[in-house]
């Protein structure tokens, strides 16, 4: 196994957290779903500026059962509900609209901040009916959500924020904080962790009501309104009263209490890798020959450092220089997701070619930044970036 010497990210959680951690398995008598989740998820709501926040299982199931209540609340009678979704983002973006009988209408991406290409979602416009818009802040860089919004006026905003913590749109407000619904990720190699873990964010109380009762079964008596529901089903005993289809995607009071723990810190996470990013940006402008630069707003909330090479020669060149230095890398996520095999059939509506989602898959990857990256690890991609 490769020991990087720069590694796509290090262990978040301090001797601190796990004090707090282990104090808590030491001295608890509840360890399911409990007072540190209701805590948890008010602190969060705090944070992000919203009314709202669940704490489930992952980032993935947040983004599952948003789509689910969404579905549900909005469109239970409509046959045929339309999601645009980006053609590159992570899978579990895409999964859930068709596990839940929805239509994923694909968009190219823009090579700026990687989300919708607005010319292509345009063009969609015209020629769909789109119900759903499921935007992804992929890598820490925000998308253009007013935009969107003028082209789809009609339609329920949704964003994934699971890798873009505390970013920010050109309003100044935090990705995630004013639209029907949001989901993050708290998995170990994002902004901060709760091991596993996600989060789903909403100002609309209905929904968040049916997300409660989604998130255990489906029960009512977690709903916001538990009498109502029992006063509506006298015949049906209110403990297992189940008014919806749901699942289990609880989380537990140990992932709370990290969470409580690591949201004290985060702010802190996010200028260093805003720092690191201004500083990877000044670094690459010598390079815009041979790479893509990205947008650098001042909402940026840095995930990594991506590298879209205008040639494969240049992107060979550089794998060849990180391998030697041992830096870790990965593909752009899922890269052209249509492209990947189970997606066979599915294709970017709306455009001909050439895309750009193809110009990321085939010549896009990128290293880690993050609170652990500091003057040596930049020094080093400066003397790789020159050395190109």
């Amino acid at each position: 196994m490769i020991g990087y010497d720069w590694p796509l990210m290090k262990d978040t959680l301090t001797w601190s957290d796990r004090f707090k951690l282990a104090k808590f398995v030491m001295t608890a008598d509840r360890f399911t779903q409990g007072k540190k989740v209701e805590q948890f998820e008010e602190a969060w709501s705090k944070w992000l500026g919203v009314d709202h926040s669940l704490f489930v299982t992952s980032g993935s199931t947040a983004n599952f059962l948003l789509l689910d209540a969404v579905k549900e609340m909005y469109f239970k009678d409509k046959k045929k509900v339309k999601v645009l979704v980006p053609a590159c983002t992570w899978v579990t973006n895409i999964n859930p609209v068709m596990q839940l009988g929805m239509e994923p209408v694909f968009c190219d991406i823009n090579l700026d901040n990687y989300s919708f290409d607005l010319e292509n979602a345009a063009a969609i416009a015209k020629k769909h009916k789109i119900d759903i818009v499921f935007t992804t802040h992929l890598l820490g860089l925000p998308a253009n959500i007013y935009a969107l919004r003028s082209i789809f006026p009609n339609a329920i905003m949704l964003e994934d924020v699971c890798e873009s913590h505390g970013a920010k749109d050109i309003l100044g407000c935090k990705a995630g904080s004013n639209t029907t619904g949001s989901t993050f990720s708290f998995y170990f190699g994002h902004h901060m962790s709760t091991v596993e873990g996600g989060m789903v964010c909403t100002n609309n109380v209905d929904l968040y009501n049916l997300m409660r009762m989604k998130r255990s079964h489906g029960m009512s008596r977690v709903s916001v309104v538990p009498e109502d529901y029992a006063a509506a089903h006298p015949e049906i005993d209110p403990q297992f009263l189940f008014v919806t289809a749901g699942y289990n995607f609880r989380n537990t009071e140990l992932g709370a209490v990290l969470g409580l723990s690591q949201l004290k810190k985060l702010d802190g996470f996010i200028a260093t890798r805003r720092k690191n990013f201004d500083r990877y940006m000044g670094i690459m402008s010598q390079c815009q020959h041979k790479f893509y630069l990205p947008s650098n707003d001042e909402g940026n909330s840095s995930f990594c450092f991506p590298f879209i090479a205008r040639d494969k020669l240049n992107k060979d060149c550089l794998l060849r220089r990180l391998k030697n230095s041992f830096i870790e890398y990965r593909p752009v996520v899922g890269g052209n997701l249509l492209r990947q095999p189970y997606m066979s059939g599915h294709v970017i509506a709306c455009k001909k070619g050439p895309y750009n989602v193809d110009i990321v898959h085939e010549n896009g990857i990128y290293i880690g930044n993050n609170q652990f990256v500091g003057n040596r690890e930049m020094n080093i991609l400066e003397d790789i970036i020159r050395s190109l």
